[in-house]
């Protein structure tokens, strides 16, 4: 049996799980083309390079909408921690629409590059509706429809409103449906049976969200993470972004240390932020059981 474990030590983040896959092994052509049967990919162009993050070399993996051309580490962004700021976004752009989204994710983000653009405001079932029409595998669209399910039921929780009402500010945004159907595309491909997760760390502190200054994890992260084991961390960063814990709270069938396993295969996915004393990567760890 072929096994998966996050070794999720510097959290989770949607582009963070895209970049360990890819690192190791899993093909970024193949995950290029079966994105392009969303009929979005005019809305942005996928990067990834190698990078090291505290001497361990990783690959970063960013998605750049074409309408500003500027990277938003997306999901991501907080996910190290940074909770975006958005800020980072920069794409945000200017534009006001930060917004919004920020929701309760705090994260704000993705959205951020919403952009004004209409894409952003995809609702749950746009986002459903893309998904069911898009023509992947059986496997591949379950996965990305419990994904974004569990966002979403997540968000309508906090919001107060039920599934069918749920716009998804950040999570509707372009590069959070690459990050959540990519990792699907991705794990399908490595034909991977059995997932396992560390415990995951939420990181401390506080984020700027557009609804105030919000604790961290941000409500909708820690609605995702019940029943989850999550572990202590004195890093003042959010660590673990709602598309990371949506990932793998649907997906993880057991939490703890790592399994007993041979391994064949370790990749490495770079965060964006740096810590200084603290590598900010996810580590994946593949191998027969």
């Amino acid at each position: 049996m072929k096994l998966l474990y996050f070794d999720c030590f510097s959290g989770l983040s949607g582009d963070m799980i895209i970049a360990a896959l890819l690192d190791a092994g899993a093909d970024f052509n193949r995950l290029q083309e079966e994105l392009k049967k969303l009929n979005i990919d005019e809305e942005y162009e996928l990067k990834w390079k190698k990078v090291i993050k505290n001497g361990i070399t990783s690959t970063k993996f960013d998605v750049i909408l074409n309408d500003t051309k500027e990277s938003l580490q997306h999901d991501h962004v907080h996910t190290d921690g940074h909770h975006h700021s958005h800020t980072s976004h920069t794409h945000e752009h200017t534009h006001s629409h930060t917004h919004t989204h920020s929701h309760s994710d705090g994260h704000t983000h993705e959205h951020s590059h919403g952009h004004t653009h209409s894409h952003h405001h995809r609702s749950y079932k746009d986002i459903v509706e893309m998904i069911e029409t898009a023509g992947f595998n059986e496997a591949v669209e379950k996965m990305a429809l419990d994904i974004f399910k569990k966002i979403g039921e997540a968000e309508g929780k906090i919001h107060g409103v039920s599934l069918d009402k749920v716009h998804f500010h950040e999570v509707g945004a372009v590069d959070s449906i690459i990050d959540i159907v990519g990792a699907a595309i991705l794990l399908d491909q490595l034909n991977i049976d059995r997932f396992v997760s560390a415990s995951v760390p939420m990181g401390t502190g506080h984020i700027h969200i557009d609804h105030g200054v919000y604790p961290v994890p941000a409500p909708a992260t820690l609605e995702i993470m019940k029943g989850i084991p999550v572990q202590q961390s004195n890093l003042k960063a959010e660590l673990t972004t709602p598309t990371g814990a949506a990932i793998v709270a649907v997906i993880a069938e057991e939490f703890g240390t790592i399994p007993t396993m041979k391994i064949e295969t370790i990749g490495y996915g770079a965060g964006t932020k740096t810590f200084p004393n603290h590598p900010n990567v996810l580590r994946v760890i593949i191998g027969e059981q």
